[in-house]
């Protein structure tokens, strides 16, 4: 979502995931409380569970939680069981962009920023900046900076915010904010959350520490949680940098975690040699950081 020229909202959908919002054929494969189901090898967990249903059953479920990838690879996605038909997520009215295109208008709006944000978990605003920090349990926002206390408290209240919903960040979420006293001074510094993060979201108040918790409705992982499984983040972004910025045969540069995935990622290189007219050789160097991948005539 852009807004005067800036990304607002953004979020990456993984070509493998069964998106939050679809309705799909599943089998019980385990009553009880919660419930498992099982969807074209996939398991899904049912809080729930499944009432009036025989274990082994055929039913419709719909995905209330995609699988997070990356740091958490045996949590399993959530559901419940619908009478809904089968059906695909609901998709946000949007206007497709044309890829490759003369024109980024992605890029244009501080994509590639964006990229790095989730990337470093590091967001930067006048007179200080956030670290965002993905844990098992909740996401963590710090704030820093060099402003006076209040200021500072004022300011990263809102740039977490705005970061929250930029980066998709659903679920626990932590703000570790300067320590501001007064009840009236701390009222402020949560009203700058709810200025800027739209609803639905529950949170508490700001406690002599500093700190505030958010909980909002987490149905995908992060941005911030996708940076996390490194080899295919970067791989998916050296493919748009390359897909926009070269033509003909191209060799791809990168350490081996990432050619290692994008040599079992045919379907991803038969794209790209599509995109820019020539055939894609993969050469692997240790000796670079895995963000640090680039391409060179073949």
């Amino acid at each position: 979502m852009v807004e005067d020229g800036e990304i607002v909202e953004a979020r990456i959908l993984l070509d493998h995931l069964v998106r939050a919002g679809s309705v799909i054929t599943a089998r019980l494969k385990r009553a009880g409380l919660p419930a498992v189901a099982e969807s074209e090898g996939q398991e899904y967990l049912l809080p729930k569970g499944a009432p009036g249903i025989t274990q082994g059953a055929e039913m419709a479920i719909e995905v209330t939680r995609e699988r997070i990838p990356g740091a958490e690879p045996w949590k399993r996605p959530l559901a419940r069981v619908t009478d809904a038909t089968r059906a695909a997520a609901p998709t946000p009215h949007a206007v497709d962009l044309p890829f490759p295109s003369p024109e980024d208008r992605l890029g244009a709006a501080g994509w590639n920023d964006l990229i790095d944000e989730a990337r470093s978990g590091i967001v930067r605003f006048a007179g200080g900046e956030l670290q965002i920090s993905a844990t098992p349990a909740m996401t963590l926002i710090d704030v820093d900076g060099q402003l006076p206390a209040e200021e500072l408290a004022l300011s990263g209240a809102t740039g977490a915010a705005s970061s929250i919903r930029r980066l998709d960040i659903g679920g626990s979420i932590g703000i570790d904010l300067p320590t501001v006293a007064g009840k009236a001074q701390r009222q402020a510094i949560a009203e700058r959350i709810d200025a800027a993060l739209p609803q639905p979201f529950e949170r508490t108040a700001v406690n002599g520490f500093g700190f505030l918790q958010i909980v909002r409705p987490r149905l995908r992982a992060s941005l911030i949680e996708l940076a996390v499984d490194r080899a295919a983040f970067e791989a998916r972004v050296l493919l748009r940098r390359v897909a926009l910025e070269r033509t003909g045969a191209t060799q791809l540069v990168a350490s081996p975690a990432i050619t290692r995935l994008l040599e079992d990622r045919s379907d991803w290189l038969d794209a790209l040699a599509r995109q820019v007219g020539g055939a894609i050789g993969l050469r692997a160097e240790p000796s670079l950081p895995i963000s640090g991948a680039y391409a060179e005539g073949l």
